[in-house]
């Protein structure tokens, strides 16, 4: 019998941070395809805070009868695999789970994980700066997907928060598109912006040809796009309607190791920002959400268990 048992922050009624706890869980063995990860360290997302919130247990898209596991982003070591996996124990890997509806997320010491889902953490690049890449690095590459390469009628890209977790990542591949790339962001981030490779704005007009929507504007994001163009969102609970002509997208980003593995490498090369705001110990995870709560932190927030 298996009594050996691995830590996990969870919520029972999701109330704000206060209700996040820690919890004892039964230690499992990956099956066919699978590996455990012993889990280096954990991005906090503003997903996570929505959870925390219970702003998807409102909207349906949880059903948990005792407790809500929390995190998204991982890094860590490859402690056990199962049959039919290459991966050896001990490797580094990066990735990230998707979905609401769990009894626990990354936020804990042990993960079991698809091995596609994974990708290998380049030697030169720091696990706890790794934990911040998979899920905003990600979205943002599946956003361009869905925003396609720019078109000779217009390549004006508006990119809302140039200088937040998945913004900044689409400002930095966008161009590779042939997009034209202007960020909107704090007047404080412009450096930061430009050393993106983007023009930059504080206040922006209307009349992009498309707009990538990573601060989540909404309605005000969409009404700087031109009559006919493109918009890109990142809350597939609240997608826009369309107007004026306007493709009106939502990214729903999902885990694919194969297309986070070059991102986790031009990380390692310098050539995509990874910014690590604070590192705190899981036990202090409702720190951490507050924090974020408050709103200017520029980077993300790292558990380590």
């Amino acid at each position: 019998m298996n009594t050996a048992t691995f830590r996990a922050a969870v919520v029972r009624s999701p109330e704000g941070p206060d209700s996040i706890e820690l919890v004892d869980l039964p230690m499992s063995e990956p099956g066919p395809g699978e590996v455990r990860v012993r889990i280096a360290a954990a991005g906090v997302n503003p997903v996570d805070l929505g959870v925390v919130r219970g702003v998807f247990h409102a909207l349906g898209l949880v059903h948990q009868t005792e407790h809500t596991g929390l995190g998204w982003d991982f890094s860590g070591t490859v402690a056990a695999v199962g049959p039919g996996v290459e991966l050896a124990v001990g490797t580094r890997v990066a990735g990230f789970i998707d979905g609401f509806d769990r009894d626990f997320g990354t936020y804990a010491e042990q993960l079991v994980v698809a091995a596609a889902n994974l990708a290998v953490v380049p030697d030169e690049l720091d696990l706890t700066v790794a934990a911040t890449v998979p899920l905003n690095a990600t979205a943002a590459a599946q956003l361009l997907d869905l925003l396609g390469d720019a078109p000779d009628t217009g390549r004006r890209l508006l990119v809302t928060g140039a200088a937040g977790a998945v913004g900044s990542y689409v400002a930095a591949l966008a161009p590779e598109r042939g997009w034209q790339v202007t960020g909107l962001a704090r007047e404080e981030d412009e450096e930061f912006v430009r050393g993106l490779g983007a023009e930059f704005t504080s206040r922006a007009e209307p009349g992009y040809d498309a707009v990538a929507d990573g601060a989540a504007l909404q309605g005000q994001a969409l009404a700087l796009v031109r009559d006919g163009g493109a918009f890109v969102g990142v809350q597939p609970s609240a997608k826009p309607a369309a107007e004026r002509g306007i493709t009106v997208d939502v990214v729903v980003s999902h885990p694919d190791g194969s297309r986070l593995s070059p991102l986790l490498a031009r990380v390692a090369a310098g050539g995509l920002p990874a910014r690590v705001h604070a590192v705190l110990p899981l036990e202090r995870a409702a720190g951490a959400h507050r924090a974020m709560a408050k709103g200017g932190v520029r980077g993300r927030i790292v558990l380590q268990p």
